[in-house]
C-alpha cells in the first residue's frame, strides 16, 4: 500500500504515436480536484509533445508545472535530469498533488521505476501506477508483438537466427510493468481489432492487467489515477528483457531533426511522410510546419503511415520554421535520403 504522504507519480508509456500526450491532456482537462505536474520526455531535440501540453496550461496544471527533458531518455539520465526535476517540481510553492511522466517511446520503464529508490526522493515520491498505452489497429496487425509459438518454432528450426526485434522488446517491457494497459485509437481498429490487440496483450502479459479500450484519450482519470500501486516496491513482478544488466542503450533507433523553408503543399509534405515509412521504414515524425501563406503553424503527427495534421495556434511572436523529428531504427535513418524526400514540398521565401 502507498504511504498517503508522499506524492503520487503516474508513468505513462507506450510506443511512439500510441497516443499518450493526448491522454495527458485529457487528464490536465479533467483533474478532478488535483493540482497535477507534467513531466514530459521528449527523445530529440525539438519539444512538440511539451508545447502542446503548455498549450493547455490552466490553474490545475500551470505552465510552470510542465517540465521537459530533452536531453536523452529518462532512465538513461536519471542523475543529472529526472532527480533535480522531481526535486524542483516538490520545492514548488504550491506543491502538486499528483506528477504525471510521459516516457519517450523508446523508454523501458523499469529502469524509471528503480530510480524512485534513490535516497533524495524515496520518501517523498511514490509511483501510484504505470499506465502502457498501445496503438490497438498497430498491435492487432502483429507489428510489435511477434507470435511466440511461430518464433520458438524458427528457432528450434534454426539456432543461429535472431528472431527478437528492439521494437517488441521495447513493447514487452512496458506491456509487463504495467498496471494497467490502455489499447488506444479503438475507433481505427474496430471490435475485431480490438479483440486481436487483447489478445497479443494477454499472451505478453506477466500477470493479469485490465485491458480498456479508449479513444481520442478519453478516460474516467479515477479509473488510471489513485492506484496506490507502490509500483517501486514489487520490481519482482515486473520482468523486463534487461533484468540483471546495470543498464542500457538506444542505438537501435536514430533520432534526426529535419529543417525545411515554408511548405507549399502540405498535402503533398504528408504523401512524403507516408514515403517514408514505406520506402525507408521511418517510425515516426513529428513537428511543427510553417505553410505559406497561413497565419497558424501545423501540427503534424506520424506514426508509421498513419499521417495526422491540424493547425493548433498561430506563429505570434515565434519565428516561422519548418521542424520534424524523423525517428527510425538505426540502419533506416539517412539524413540526405530522409531530406531529399521532403524537400520538394518546400520551396525557399
Amino acid at each position: 500500500m502507498a504511504d498517503l504522504n508522499k506524492i503520487p507519480v503516474t508513468v505513462i508509456t507506450g510506443f511512439l504515436g500510441s497516443g499518450k500526450t493526448t491522454l495527458i491532456r485529457h487528464l490536465m482537462q479533467n483533474p478532478q480536484g488535483r493540482r497535477l505536474a507534467v513531466l514530459v520526455n521528449e527523445f530529440g531535440s525539438v519539444g512538440v509533445d511539451g508545447e502542446i501540453l503548455k498549450s493547455c496550461a490552466d490553474e490545475n496544471c500551470p505552465e510552470e508545472n510542465i517540465v521537459e527533458l530533452a536531453n536523452g531518455c529518462i532512465c538513461c539520465t536519471v542523475a543529472d535530469d529526472f532527480i533535480p526535476t522531481i526535486e524542483a517540481l516538490m520545492a514548488r510553492p504550491v506543491r502538486p498533488d499528483h506528477i504525471l511522466i510521459e516516457t519517450s517511446g523508446l523508454a523501458l520503464p523499469k529502469p524509471l521505476l528503480k530510480a524512485f529508490d534513490w535516497p533524495a526522493i524515496r520518501s517523498r515520491i511514490t509511483v501510484d501506477g504505470v499506465i502502457a498505452l498501445a496503438d490497438a489497429e498497430a498491435v492487432a496487425a502483429g507489428r510489435f508483438a511477434p507470435d511466440v509459438a511461430a518464433v520458438e518454432a524458427q528457432r528450434a528450426a534454426d539456432d543461429s537466427l535472431d528472431h527478437e526485434t528492439p521494437l517488441s522488446e521495447v513493447f514487452e517491457d512496458q506491456i509487463a510493468c504495467a498496471d494497467i494497459v490502455l489499447l488506444t485509437k479503438a475507433d481505427l481498429a474496430g471490435e475485431a481489432g480490438i479483440a486481436a490487440a487483447r489478445a497479443v496483450v494477454e499472451a505478453e502479459a506477466p500477470r493479469r492487467l485490465p485491458i480498456l479500450a479508449m479513444e481520442e484519450g478519453r478516460i474516467d482519470p479515477a479509473v488510471i489515477l489513485g492506484l496506490n500501486a507502490a509500483a517501486e516496491d514489487d520490481l519482482h513482478a515486473r520482468p523486463s528483457h534487461h533484468d540483471g544488466a546495470d543498464d542500457h542503450e538506444h542505438d537501435d533507433f536514430d533520432t534526426v531533426v529535419i529543417e525545411l523553408p515554408e511548405v507549399t503543399d502540405p498535402e503533398a509534405l504528408k504523401h512524403d511522410i507516408v514515403r517514408l515509412a514505406r520506402e525507408q521504414n521511418i517510425l515516426r515524425v513529428k513537428g511543427y510546419v510553417a505553410v505559406r501563406g497561413k497565419p497558424m503553424r501545423m501540427l503534424v503527427q506520424a506514426v508509421g503511415e498513419r499521417v495526422r495534421a491540424q493547425y493548433d495556434r498561430p506563429w505570434g511572436d515565434t519565428p516561422r520554421a519548418t521542424r520534424l523529428i524523423v525517428i527510425g531504427e538505426h540502419d533506416h535513418v539517412d539524413p540526405v535520403a530522409i531530406h531529399s524526400v521532403l524537400m520538394p514540398e518546400a520551396q525557399e521565401v
